[in-house]
């Protein structure tokens, strides 16, 4: 997302030409076999580990720290390649996506005022999204191998909370989501009006015009 939005803002007349469908389907399959890579590696290094005692953990996921904490012996080297493969990783990935956004934003001074907003509520919404999962990230798996009390918030946080945000995000920046929301509003507004307004006419019965046009103004806010 970060190369995508890269090209549609700085190079925006090549857009179609650098982001080609097999240029998509590349960078997915990279990012399928990152991750697959990365899951292959953990599960390698406590794959022989000697597991003994109670078989449960402090934590809504099996996440390795956690895990690391049922192993009855010394669990030094295998934390650190947990901090190589998780943390470090963490830690570069965002390192690249702030600098990809360094380079964005510097080049909106060659952008109108119009094209600099619009790039900036592009970029916004992904920026924060991304700083939310990769911070709470970098203190989950780049320290030593120890468990806190406030892990499990983070991991629901990053795994649960940033996963709802983007399609939530993008969702409400549909123009044709907004207009249907916009429209489902205004639909239930009238109704409950509609109800609202019935209501007073049964319990006065026949009311005069004041007084009807009293509680339609009553009636002019929806229900909570």
């Amino acid at each position: 997302m970060a190369f995508d939005h890269y090209v549609a803002i700085c190079k925006p007349l090549h857009y179609l030409v650098i982001m080609r469908p097999w240029v998509c389907v590349v960078l997915l399959v990279v990012s399928w076999t990152g991750g697959f890579v990365h899951s292959a590696f953990q599960i390698g290094t406590i794959y022989g580990l000697p597991f003994c005692g109670p078989n449960v953990i402090d934590q809504f996921t099996c996440d390795m720290y956690p895990l690391l904490q049922l192993v009855c012996g010394d669990t030094y080297v295998t934390g650190l390649l947990v901090i190589a493969n998780g943390g470090l990783m963490c830690v570069i990935m965002f390192l690249l996506l702030l600098m990809s956004y360094a380079v964005i934003i510097l080049s909106l001074k060659n952008l109108s005022q119009e094209g600099r907003r619009k790039a900036l509520s592009t970029c916004g919404s992904h920026i924060t999204v991304v700083v939310l999962f990769f911070v709470s990230s970098i203190f989950i798996y780049a320290r030593p191998a120890k468990t806190f009390p406030i892990d499990k918030s983070l991991s629901v946080f990053y795994m649960v909370i940033t996963s709802m945000l983007n399609p939530f995000i993008y969702t409400l920046r549909n123009s044709e989501m907004t207009n249907a929301m916009k429209k489902l509003w205004k639909i239930s507004h009238i109704r409950s009006n509609s109800k609202c307004l019935h209501k007073s006419i049964k319990k006065l019965g026949n009311p005069s015009e004041g007084a009807l046009s009293q509680h339609r103004g009553n009636c002019s806010v929806p229900q909570q």
